[in-house]
């Protein structure tokens, strides 16, 4: 046999190796070949995103421009309180209502005064309706900031002061008509692979009261968590939220499953897991994010005939409404209520590519506009009055403690414990199988791909020992 049969047997088999190795891959991580959100939404778009987002708010000089969706909103979205300001591209299929009680005058979108410092790229979109755009009498509403501004586009009709001018366009919301009912799906497939089957888990959820604590498996790409309770205190006052046991680069999915849902936090999540933490509302028609913290992740809800009440001081992350959205304040303390512009890198479940069955925008189907009339908890937080400055405040996160609320002792699915309040062996609000779930992440992918990838390994082995037998003979 000639000399370089060997290496050349030696090559195929290296190669072989280098495919099953592959294949194996494939079959093995789990998320290698996730997917991400419809409309390949969430993760910054255009030649001009930051290298790096900060940390912390700031008010700093434009870091960078983001041509992506901050905002979608598939009912109406109504301005209320004190809020500030919403950063980034805002989307609103419905009306834009602008009718403040406190905190001054005037309201940002695209660029916020404290926020990712992120804005859309100049004379772009920063607010697109596909309704009317009211804004109160002596109010105003602001698509720019010194030499930057942007589009208020308004698919109905203007009413009040806008600047620069609104530009009116009956196709205004043309290219976004499609994300209600695509959010509407993914929001469900994440929630329920199956019809009526919850997606299985990785790690627990335990509420202790004056805390929840996530606790992932510390190695899985995907890490899922199931709320069944509200995240509150015992007494439906504020609490924190921390996570624990996740890995590095792993993509965290919150489904939070009920008809009503209410987050009512003073500190946390962490800043680390903002880029792929995603809190996933599949069944609530009334959602409401309330207290003193900078929220952490981007916000998906699912059921178009939602309500999301937003009155924390700030929200960091994308947020897509399926529903309405209410943007106002309360009686907790604090002001200038604020959404900045933060994108979601997550790797989500891949789900069916089903065509949307449209909703008419602006049908009679679409969510009520009546507003929310839930009440604010009274047992927590000042009731000092409003400051009445205009324009966005500086507030940064709050560092306050955990309060001195006692264990939650109906907000959880399981028994809360007892005793001190400061311990940290809380049953699980939630439990699930550690290891369930996540190999069928990308599975539709992954398993054809390794298999394949396995067979044409041990197919180039065959015939490259088929063609030496020959050549021998």
């Amino acid at each position: 046999m000639p000399a370089t049969r060997p290496a050349a047997l030696r090559a195929a088999v290296a190669a072989a190796a280098v495919f099953v190795a592959g294949a194996a891959y494939a079959l093995a991580v789990p998320g290698a070949l996730a997917a991400p959100l419809p409309g390949d939404l969430g993760p910054c778009a255009g030649p001009d995103c930051p290298d790096e987002y900060p940390d912390d708010n700031g008010n700093g000089d434009i870091i960078g421009f983001d041509d992506s969706v901050n905002v979608f909103v598939g009912g109406y979205f109504h301005v209320r309180g004190s809020a500030a300001e919403s950063e980034g591209r805002n989307v609103v299929l419905g009306d834009f209502d602008q009718n403040k009680s406190s905190g001054g005058v005037v309201y940002n979108v695209g660029i916020a005064g404290v926020g990712s410092r992120v804005p859309p790229p100049d004379g772009s979109d920063y607010l697109v309706t596909g309704g009317d755009l009211t804004i109160a009498t002596e109010q105003r509403l602001l698509a720019e900031e010194g030499a930057h501004s942007g589009v208020v586009r308004v698919g109905g009709t203007a009413t009040g002061e806008v600047n620069p001018d609104a530009v009116i366009d009956a196709a205004a919301i043309d290219e976004y008509a499609n994300l209600r009912d695509d959010l509407s799906e993914a929001s469900h497939c994440y929630a329920y692979p199956e019809d009526g089957v919850r997606r299985a888990t990785t790690g627990t959820v335990a509420n202790a009261g004056f805390e929840t604590v996530f606790t992932g498996d510390g190695t899985s790409g995907l890490q899922v968590f199931a709320v069944d309770a509200d995240l509150v205190s015992g007494t439906g006052g504020q609490q924190s939220l921390r996570f624990e046991g996740i890995p590095a680069g792993a993509t965290i999915l919150v489904n939070l499953y009920g008809d009503a849902r209410t987050l009512n936090i003073n500190s946390g999540p962490q800043t680390e897991f903002r880029p792929r933490l995603l809190w996933n509302f599949p069944d609530a028609a009334e959602v409401n994010l309330r207290g003193t913290t900078q929220f952490q992740g981007s916000v998906l809800a699912g059921e178009q005939s939602s309500t999301t009440e937003v009155t924390m001081s700030g929200t960091n992350g994308r947020m897509y409404l399926t529903g309405n959205l209410v943007h106002g304040s309360s009686s907790q303390g604090g002001s200038g209520q604020e959404v900045h512009a933060y994108p979601f890198d997550g790797d989500l479940p891949e789900c069916e590519d089903d065509d949307p069955t449209s909703v008419p925008i602006n049908s009679t189907d679409a969510p009520t506009t009546d507003e929310p009339t839930t009440d604010e908890p009274t047992t927590d937080g000042p009731t000092t009055d409003e400051p009445t400055t205009d324009g966005p405040t500086t507030d940064g996160p709050t560092t306050d403690g955990p309060t001195t609320d006692g264990p939650t002792t109906g907000a959880a699915t399981s028994e809360a414990p007892t005793g001190d309040a400061s311990s940290t062996t809380a049953a699980p609000v939630a439990t699930g199988d550690a290891g369930g779930g996540l190999a069928a992440t990308g599975a539709r992918l992954a398993l054809p791909l390794g298999i394949g990838s396995a067979l044409a390994a041990f197919g180039a082995i065959a015939a490259f020992a088929a063609g030496r037998r020959a050549a021998e003979e």
